[in-house]
Parts: structure tokens; C-alpha cells; sequence
């Protein structure tokens, strides 16, 4: 199943509106939620990535979909780079976003702003490192994505990935299914209140490329030395390319 063809209310909008619409929905509870469905899981695999980052001593970085910020606080704590910037097609995320950088006192180093992954409003080599993560998937056209990634990155620059995927081991999916296809929407509908956003993320998961896909895209895009580090099971991977 195409990733990009999979849409939160499959009806007439494009895809890109589709998810812009979703997260201003759920944004008041997407913390809470994205702590629920992964058990806090993905605060580790966030440290993880930021850590793979780090190895480049970026100064610069953009951290595509930034969601409600918690990556590109975590790169500014860790990394201290001279700059992060944030960049969303929610401004519902991005309001949540804003307030988590201003109660740590950080505005002056974490910029937010609303934009699209395909069509990003910065100049060819801006970044030293661009990040996104648990946003791919969301990408209406995943190779102009990436392409416009590597575009706005410098030589030498960094990409980092985390996208949730689904697990090898029979036994791990078939808790797996049970857990992302019955009780996550259930519960989802519950909290948000938005019931077609929780169905769209299992939806979602199956249908993006993984693994060694995913890393041909990349390659495709431009990016050499492109690896995958699969997490907890295999239900999060993290990809890793230069430019």
C-alpha cells in the first residue's frame, strides 16, 4: 500500500491538508497520546537519534515536523548548537510547541514557524544536520521530501529519521496488531476525540517504506552512507544519512 495514497478522512483534500487539519485536532493531547501508545518508549528512542546527531557537532539544524518540539528541545539541550529551527503544517502543534521553548526559556534558540516539507522556505546548505521525527509518513510526496531535505543541508550535512514500523518476530506482531489496530484507537477516540486520526496512524505505519526501502529512497534523494538502527522490537527505526 502507498504511504502517500493513506489519508486521515479520505476525502477530496489533499493529503498535506488532510494531516494539517488532524494535528490542530489532536494537538492538545498528541503529548499525552504519543507517551500512551509507545509506553514512553519514545523519549529513548529520541535520545538515541539526538546522540547519532551530536556526533557531527552541527551548528545549525532544522528539525522537520517538529510537532509539539520535543526533538528540537532535545537537540538544543544535548547539542547546543548556535540555532534550531522548528518547522510544522500545524500551527495547533506548533502553538504547544512554542509554549514548551518559551517555559525553558529558550526562544532565543529555538525558532518555530509553519511551513512545508515540500517546498522548504530556506536556501540551498543552510543546515548542518535536518531532522524529522515520527513525521515522514505524514509526507504527501515522500521523495520531493527528502529531496528538499538534502537541498537545504550543507556538505557534509546530517539526516536523522525516527519513524515507527512494524516488527519481524511473529509473536512481537501479533501484539503489535492487537495493540496499534484495536486498543490505540479506541483509546485515541477517547482522549482526542478524533476518532479517524488514531485508525490513520496504524494505517500509516504499515504503508511507509521501511528498512532498506526507506534507505533507497534516501539514496535516491541524494544521500549517501544511509544506515537503519532498528529499536525496541522493531516497531521504531531510526535512518541515518550525509550529504
Amino acid at each position: 500500500m502507498d504511504v502517500e495514497k493513506i489519508t486521515p478522512y479520505n476525502n477530496n483534500e489533499r493529503k498535506s491538508q488532510q494531516v494539517e487539519v488532524m494535528f490542530d485536532s489532536i494537538a492538545p493531547a498528541y503529548d499525552f497520546m504519543n507517551r500512551a501508545m509507545t509506553l514512553g518508549i519514545d523519549r529513548w528512542w529520541r535520545r538515541v537519534a539526538v546522540k547519532m546527531v551530536g556526533k557531527s557537532h552541527p551548528r545549525r539544524i532544522l528539525d522537520v515536523a517538529t510537532g509539539t518540539g520535543d526533538f528540537a528541545i532535545g537537540l538544543y539541550n544535548k547539542i547546543k548548537p548556535d540555532a534550531v529551527m522548528g518547522i510544522d503544517l500545524s500551527q495547533g502543534m506548533l502553538d504547544v510547541a512554542r509554549r514548551k521553548v518559551e517555559k525553558r526559556g529558550l526562544q532565543d534558540f529555538i525558532s518555530l514557524q509553519q511551513g512545508d516539507c515540500l517546498a522548504l522556505p530556506f536556501k540551498d546548505g543552510d543546515f548542518d544536520a535536518v531532522t524529522v521525527a515520527f513525521g515522514v509518513r505524514n509526507f504527501e510526496h515522500l521523495q520531493q521530501g527528502y529531496e528538499q531535505m538534502h537541498r537545504v543541508l550543507s556538505s557534509g550535512g546530517v539526516l536523522c529519521v525516527v519513524e515507527l514500523s512494524t516488527p519481524r518476530n511473529r509473536v512481537v506482531r501479533w501484539f503489535y496488531d492487537l495493540y496499534t489496530l484495536h486498543i490505540i484507537p479506541w483509546f485515541g477516540a477517547l482522549k482526542s476525540h478524533d476518532k479517524s486520526a488514531y485508525r490513520y496512524l496504524p494505517q500509516s505505519i504499515a504503508a511507509v517504506p521501511q528498512g532498506d526501502d526507506m534507505l533507497a529512497i534516501m539514496r535516491e534523494a541524494g544521500f549517501k552512507n544511509c544506515k537503519v538502527k532498528r529499536m525496541t522490537f522493531g516497531t521504531c527505526s531510526i535512518y541515518f544519512g550525509e550529504k
